[in-house]
């Protein structure tokens, strides 16, 4: 990790994989993650964590299996939301989108609970971003 400023722009650019994170810096014994997302993640829980998301380029769905139902929250650039730990979700980005997450060290981005991991989402604690 840099003790460097250092422009998300730049760091999201530095990469092309979606739905394969890249920690950009951490706080405490948190990462805080970037990640290009398109199409479809898995459902998956974290049993031990909430999870934040902030929207920083396009639109990002998440999708939410709560006690009174199923529902879908719409996140817009600049939109932040967060995962209750124990809640099953899945986030999809039908046209494509820009994150960034606040998350553990050591969380797998697929949870401790998931539905078969499809080809295109990495199931990782995240990368670091030079790699």
């Amino acid at each position: 990790m840099s003790n460097e400023p250092l422009a998300l722009g730049e760091a999201l650019a530095s990469f092309d994989a979606l739905w394969s994170p890249r920690i950009v810096t951490r706080v405490n014994d948190y990462d805080v993650r970037v990640a290009k997302v398109e199409g479809e993640h898995v459902w998956h829980v974290h049993d031990g964590t909430d999870e934040f998301f902030l929207v920083l380029d396009g639109e990002l769905h998440i999708s939410l299996r709560e006690h009174d139902g199923e529902r879908t929250v719409l996140l817009s650039q600049g939109a932040v939301f967060t995962v209750p730990r124990g809640t099953e979700h899945k986030p999809y980005a039908p046209s494509g989108a820009a994150i960034l997450m606040f998350e553990p060290t050591g969380t797998l981005t697929v949870g401790d609970r998931h539905d078969e991991v499809p080809d295109h989402v990495d199931s990782t604690t995240g990368h670091p971003l030079n790699a």
